[in-house]
């Protein structure tokens, strides 16, 4: 699973990265340890142009009658996204990209877990493939997503058995594009991304913490990069 990331790139650099525009009123702050339940930085396409703004991290669905319930749908599994009541609908019309920086996952070593802080080699940011859903009730309206999750790459099998799935720059104005509603195709683009271009490092156990976000989160532990 992905249970928590990173966003700590300039909005410039994002802008320029993702071609997208700001709508409303919003303020971004970088963030280093990203928890469930929290607002995270997606893009969205509405028809015409990309969209920026904040998603609550935790995916409610418009029909959910206790909003409790995305506590339990941070992720997606890309596998079966197409069968699942929840996604299905969505994976053919509410597709988003969610920025990252970086994301961890822990390692089950004998001396406990040890958390990993995971990125692209090149250091540059990049968007795990999303679905988004808006739940609304007694006037209360909230805008959620899901993080789509894939088998590993051989980075993350000693680390962890799912991984989140990372789109390529080609591949996200696809799986953006409201048109594309090929189920086989839109799965395709949901796998493992290149080992070689990928990075892991093991940072401290602060990151434990939600409380703790902070740049020293990501900062190098132990004994070097796996």
């Amino acid at each position: 699973m992905c249970g928590r990331f990173s966003l700590f790139s300039p909005v410039e650099t994002l802008r320029e990265r993702f071609d997208f525009e700001i709508t409303g009123e919003w303020e971004y702050q970088p963030r280093y340890n990203i928890a469930p339940s929290q607002q995270v930085l997606a893009i969205i396409h509405d028809g015409t142009k990309r969209r920026g703004g904040f998603l609550r991290w935790g995916l409610i669905p418009t029909w959910a009658k206790d909003k409790k319930i995305g506590y339990k749908m941070i992720n997606a599994r890309g596998e079966s996204v197409h069968e699942k009541p929840s996604f299905k609908r969505l994976l053919h019309r509410q597709r988003c990209l969610i920025l990252s920086t970086g994301f961890y996952e822990w390692a089950k070593t004998p001396n406990g877990k040890v958390p990993y802080f995971i990125r692209l080699a090149n250091g540059e940011p990049f968007a795990f493939a999303g679905l988004w859903d808006r739940w609304e009730q007694n006037g209360e309206v909230i805008h959620s997503c899901t993080v789509i999750t894939t088998i590993p790459n051989e980075l993350m099998e000693p680390i962890h058995n799912r991984m989140p799935s990372i789109l390529r720059p080609d591949e996200e104005e696809a799986w953006l594009d409201p048109h594309v509603k090929d189920t086989e195709y839109l799965k395709s683009l949901l796998k493992p991304y290149p080992t070689e271009e990928m990075i892991a490092t093991p940072v401290s156990t602060m990151v434990n913490s939600p409380a703790n976000d902070r740049p020293e989160c990501i900062a190098p532990f132990g004994d070097g990069h796996v």
